[in-house]
């Protein structure tokens, strides 16, 4: 008897569902019991309407639509020649006396640190910072095409925090990234960050340069600030222009005060011209032995004067062999510079009998000698050229 009252308070149930449902069907236009037997679909519910155009047509958006364009196409040409790199250092185990055991030692661990670099060359010579691979006991890159790839560093520069990798292998047809010329950057020009941050391959992010030095010195080392993302992993990554070209090696988020826990939209990047500088006095360097590397060997001075300069060339119109000059706008009192005799307003035409494009040239050359070395400076003063002789100083931010 149980099982009878179950069984019909069950079919009670089901007869009310199913009253329910054929109810809210008879609402629906068109649609019956019949077209349910038959296994019609049922329309859609007139509740949910999608719109069937979207809010704009791409002749009201033509040049969003070609930036947009432009944008992928750019990412799509630069990204085969950014990769990510792994540098593997070897923690030593710490020993210590256990009460049973007497004196053990902990195995040896080998920690891993990600950061990205940029492919130069079509023999694949990678650029990236030197607090990456800092130490690393063995560094792998791994391209765009997912190939892990052993490398040998050929040099550094722990100053300007620029190290130049050579991946291991035969190729000759690596895709590779040139250097613009950092020099004439410009406030507000757009510039896009590609690296891999937090181990995430292939991020490109987009923003502008945000500032950069009009007068320079050569008691700190320039930096150009962007507001493009750059989160870790990113650092060593290329900052690239709308060519495509390297304008800047990412190196860091400015971090600020210690009070303050959080910063946003100020990255800094190393100026393209000094990294490109350092690559080229690395490729100088001797070739490392097979199983060794010229990661020790620092291939930037530290050499110092105190000055600081305008940032624009001067053009020299013939007054001497030289053809730009750089204008002296401040001497620091006491520095080699005061020292050796010179003055704001002082024309400096020529480093040690070597000439120069630029202001910028002229500090990377003061920076190529150590503290200690005397050189020749040749400048002109009130139209008249005279050659002074300084000692090189040691930089105050001890790079």
């Amino acid at each position: 008897m149980e099982h009878v009252r179950r069984f019909i308070f069950a079919l009670s149930i089901f007869a009310i569902a199913t009253f329910g449902f054929l109810k809210w069907r008879a609402g629906q236009q068109g649609y019956g019991l019949s077209d349910l037997l038959q296994g019609t679909a049922p329309p859609a519910d007139s509740g949910f309407t999608t719109p069937a155009k979207p809010a704009l047509d791409l002749n009201d958006t033509k040049l969003l639509s070609q930036m947009s364009d432009e944008f992928a196409n750019l990412s799509a040409a630069v990204l085969p020649a950014v990769v990510s790199i792994t540098a593997e250092t070897v923690v030593p185990g710490r020993s210590g006396w256990h009460p049973f055991f007497g004196m053990v030692r902990e195995r040896s661990q080998r920690v891993p640190s990600l950061g990205s670099g940029a492919i130069i060359s079509k023999e694949g010579h990678v650029i990236t910072n030197f607090h990456v691979i800092n130490r690393a006991s063995s560094i792998f890159v791994t391209t765009s095409d997912n190939q892990k790839l052993p490398v040998t560093v050929l040099g550094a520069s722990e100053e300007r925090d620029v190290a130049l990798l050579k991946i291991q292998s035969d190729r000759k047809d690596f895709p590779a990234l040139t250097f613009a010329n950092s020099d004439v950057s410009r406030v507000g020009q757009i510039v896009f960050a590609v690296g891999n941050p937090f181990g995430l391959s292939g991020t490109v992010t987009q923003g502008i340069i945000s500032a950069r030095d009009r007068h320079l010195s050569d008691s700190s080392l320039d930096y150009l600030q962007t507001d493009t993302v750059i989160n870790p992993g990113n650092s060593g990554g290329p900052l690239v222009d709308v060519r495509g070209q390297i304008l800047g090696i990412n190196v860091a988020i400015y971090q600020g005060d210690e009070n303050v826990t959080s910063w946003q939209g100020v990255g800094l990047a190393i100026p393209a011209n000094d990294a490109k500088r350092v690559v080229e006095a690395i490729l100088e360097l001797p070739k490392p032995k097979p199983g060794s590397s010229n990661s020790t060997k620092s291939v930037m001075g530290s050499g110092y004067l105190g000055l600081e300069l305008n940032s624009e060339p001067l053009d020299l119109g013939g007054i001497n062999s030289s053809q730009t000059g750089a204008l002296v706008t401040a001497i620091v009192r006491g520095s080699p510079a005061q020292l050796a005799g010179l003055q704001p307003g002082d024309i400096i035409t020529q480093f040690n009998g070597e000439s120069f494009r630029s202001p910028n040239d002229f500090l990377a050359m003061i920076r190529m000698h150590d503290a200690g070395e005397t050189v020749t400076i040749d400048i002109i003063r009130n139209r008249q050229a005279l050659q002074l002789q300084a000692t090189l100083g040691a930089r105050p931010d001890g790079g």
